[in-house]
């Protein structure tokens, strides 16, 4: 990472710098009951970049623990509660797929996750979603826009879900327990995904528009570019893969079906 990835000094405030913690046994992680400030954990290695987003934070009083490598930054996501996590693509020890990977999968961590990065590919973007980050931001950025997508993240995360089990075709979200399945087969999703999901099963009966899902994960404020296509893709993935018959439909121009039959796929 090189001086690209600086921040306007406009958006930095003074305050202290980021805490460095060494790893201690708690019980795993869960993720916090979002009340007042957020306490995100960030994990990044470009020093100055951690030092900007842990002043600008702190001066809102907001909380910020700071990893600088991916070894790390997994034993504190797994071991203390945050609000949000904050992941570099690109770490020492870890690398941030890696990391998302296996607090996903073996750590059961559900926090939602943030992933920082320079590469703007489409591909990179889609690899992150479906190693189970929640949203994507490609260095340089604005610290209020990513302040404003880690509020977005935390109160998508509280939301209350509806008790109510979900069923189209062989697909089945239970929306108490959070599991889904897909022919007695686990379907592994992260929040957002889990997100779309639950609004395309409650609404099998119809096309769901693209601004409809926009506004849903975003608000009135979606971020630019097709970020919600990756996220498509990544649950189509999760969804569709290895089965014959696909589920989840793109209505070209429109947007989205997930139904047991395509007849209303262009």
């Amino acid at each position: 990472m090189g001086g690209m990835d600086f921040f306007p000094s406009t958006e930095r405030d003074h305050c202290t710098g980021p805490r460095y913690i060494n790893h201690f046994a708690l019980p795993v992680a869960a993720h916090r009951i979002h009340n007042g400030p957020m306490r995100i954990l960030l994990i990044e290695d470009h020093q100055d970049i951690a030092a900007n987003i842990s002043e600008y934070f702190g001066a809102r009083g907001d909380e910020v623990d700071h990893a600088p490598d991916g070894t790390l930054g997994y034993e504190l996501a797994t071991s203390q509660p945050y609000d949000v996590i904050v992941l570099d693509l690109m770490l020492p020890g870890m690398d941030g797929l890696t990391v998302c990977r296996q607090l996903r999968g073996e750590a059961r961590v559900q926090t939602p996750i943030l992933m920082l990065t320079a590469k703007d590919l489409l591909a990179n973007k889609v690899d992150g979603f479906e190693a189970g980050a929640d949203d994507y931001l490609v260095k340089p950025f604005s610290l209020v826009e990513l302040g404003a997508r880690l509020m977005a993240l935390t109160r998508r995360a509280a939301r209350p879900a509806d008790r109510t089990l979900l069923i189209v075709g062989d697909l089945r979200f239970d929306l108490n327990t959070l599991i889904a399945e897909r022919g007695g087969e686990p379907v592994k999703l992260n929040p957002t995904t889990r997100r779309l999901l639950t609004v395309l099963m409650q609404n099998a009966h119809r096309v769901v528009a693209k601004a409809e899902l926009e506004h849903e994960l975003w608000g009135s404020t979606p971020p630019e570019g097709d970020v919600l296509r990756a996220h498509m893709h990544a649950l189509r993935a999760a969804v569709d893969k290895g089965f014959e018959r696909k589920l989840l439909h793109t209505v070209h121009g429109t947007g989205y079906r997930l139904a047991v039959d395509d007849e209303t796929a262009a």
